[in-house]
């Protein structure tokens, strides 16, 4: 991991923390000397400004060293390339527990400086030995809200969903953007966003098309006459296959599914690398077959057969039976 860490990103968010602790500490280390000819009252007020000092910095080197390891984790782990399922799942959990880390730095580094002053120390010490009081009544009064945030951490541990996951949630698809304590958005296909709480996907049930991979199989439906060369086809529709980088090879089949009272049911089944692909392999399936029936095989498009009143006479008469 220490390969992803560039100059750049040290620079960004740990310089200045960096600079800050160290300053905290020579002036600490310093102030014995500064504090000769000073009343005991400053040499107080001195000490107790620079432990709030060092308290502030060491809580904003922490959070740099937790904004650093988020970059870390997205080079290491980039979900842009076509195998991202490692890639997913790690980004999906460090989402949930860096917003848990951010949380717990600041409640500590805030309790110490309450703490430190002599007026506030009483309501530091209640903060932190009333944590478990205040989390019962929290409980009692904020029932859902706290069943929510814990939500979001089964979904960080058990991961139903990850980042960058294809959903299909409320009739809609669409794509995991991001997850929160609260809740999850969703891109859509058509840029809109879909935000629903984190219990809906505890709760609810969802279709996941990439849980365990990315690639799935795509269906085509479409009718013909009952005078259609199935072989024909089939024949077409793996030469559409093999024209187009949309098709990752791994399967296809074209099979006659139904029989209707004036046409055939033919279903193409074909596999893509993900769901974006094999949405537009499907187009392209119906579009290329479609074309090909009209313009070569017209005879072969689904029609009505109308018998001329005579001939259906005769072939429903007492004497044909």
């Amino acid at each position: 991991m220490i390969q992803h860490i560039a100059r750049g990103d040290i620079r960004k968010t740990l310089l200045y923390p960096l600079l800050s602790t160290g300053v905290a500490l020579l002036f600490i280390a310093l102030l014995p000397v500064l504090q000769r000819g000073l009343s005991p009252e400053i040499s107080r007020f001195l000490l107790r400004g620079a432990k709030i000092f060092l308290v502030a910095s060491v809580a904003w080197l922490s959070i740099g060293a937790v904004f650093l390891l988020e970059i870390v984790f997205h080079k290491k782990y980039d979900v842009s390339v076509a195998d991202n399922l490692n890639a997913r799942k790690f980004q999906t959990q460090f989402v949930i527990f860096k917003r848990l880390l951010l949380t717990m730095i600041v409640f500590v580094a805030f309790s110490i400086i309450l703490l430190s002053i002599d007026d506030f120390r009483r309501i530091g010490t209640s903060l932190l030995a009333s944590v478990g009081v205040v989390g019962i009544v929290v409980g009692l009064a904020a029932q859902k809200t706290v069943a929510t945030i814990l939500a979001g951490i089964q979904l960080a541990v058990s991961q139903p969903i990850r980042i960058d996951d294809v959903v299909v949630a409320e009739g809609e698809w669409g794509r995991v953007e991001q997850i929160t304590f609260t809740y999850v958005v969703l891109r859509l296909w058509d840029q809109r966003r879909l935000v629903l709480p984190t219990t809906y996907f505890l709760e609810r049930p969802f279709q996941n098309w990439t849980r365990i991979s990315a690639d799935l199989i795509a269906t085509a439906y479409f009718r013909v006459d009952f005078s259609a060369e199935v072989e024909k086809l089939r024949e077409r529709f793996f030469s559409i296959l093999g024209s187009t980088p949309l098709w990752d090879g791994k399967a296809r089949a074209l099979q006659v599914t139904d029989c209707g009272e004036r046409s055939l049911e033919i279903r193409a089944l074909m596999s893509a690398a993900n769901g974006s692909s094999a949405w537009d392999l499907r187009c392209l399936v119906r579009e290329e077959m479609t074309a090909w029936l009209r313009d070569e095989h017209p005879e072969w498009l689904p029609k009505v057969r109308l018998l001329p009143v005579e001939e259906e006479k005769n072939l429903f008469s007492p004497s044909n039976g």
